[in-house]
């Protein structure tokens, strides 16, 4: 499978995020969770940079592509988050989540292991 944009990668995700890919995962909050593994996926696919912020809640990474924020896990806040755009890594990524996830999350979205 290929995806085009962000934009087209987030459709599919919709759909491909589980409790497999996050333990915190619900079917009424699909993107719960998933902030850390999407990120990782997103940068496999279109490069770029991992970014991340402290919440309440934790550590949430999301990317930035030529340029351009995207977080394509925001949907779970039920509230405005400020974005301060804190250079991360992949091993901070994977610090918080497995390799399990990672690899349920790439095949779920049609991408090879």
């Amino acid at each position: 499978m290929t995806y085009d944009t962000p934009t087209d990668l987030f459709a599919a995700l919709r759909t491909a995020w589980s409790a497999k890919s996050s333990s915190s995962w619900t079917p009424q909050n699909p993107a719960k969770g998933q902030c850390s593994v999407t990120s990782l996926v997103v940068q496999d696919i279109f490069g770029g940079e991992i970014l991340s912020i402290r919440t309440p809640g934790g550590t949430h990474f999301y990317n930035k592509i030529n340029g351009v924020r995207w977080n394509l896990t925001v949907s779970q806040f039920a509230a405005p988050i400020p974005f301060e755009d804190t250079q991360s890594s992949r091993d901070e990524a994977f610090g918080d989540t497995g390799p399990e996830q990672y690899a349920q999350l790439r095949n779920a979205l049609g991408l090879n292991s």
